[in-house]
């Protein structure tokens, strides 16, 4: 016998199925709203300058179920980092002011 602790494998993924017709939809906004018992994200496509945003689809999720997620996107980003460098975020502007700012003011170029 061995006085090694036994190291626990990560579970497995479960088998998933993909239908072909599935469609592919580019995401650049998302609201997030709780209650005590789920968290809801709203996925949404936002064209700078335009209004209102499209919400695409509507997640539903427990708030465990969040909180896994999150877990599961921080490894991601840290391996992506790993593989393709740094992902730099804008400094202190909030990512929708950096991404959907309207002109500053004086700056006619994008008007007509």
């Amino acid at each position: 016998m061995s006085d090694k602790p036994e190291k626990s494998k990560p579970p497995k993924m479960p088998p998933m199925t993909i239908p072909e017709d599935i469609e592919a939809i580019y995401i650049n906004l998302v609201r997030i709203a709780h209650s005590p018992s789920e968290m809801v994200f709203d996925f949404a496509h936002l064209l700078p300058g335009s209004r209102p945003a499209k919400v695409r689809t509507r997640i539903v999720m427990s708030p465990l179920g969040a909180k896994l997620l999150l877990r599961a996107l921080n490894e991601n980003i840290n391996r992506y980092e790993k593989a393709f460098g740094e992902i730099t975020v804008p400094g202190s502007q909030s990512l929708a002011d950096f991404l959907f700012r309207g002109n500053p003011p004086g700056d006619e170029s994008n008007e007509e």
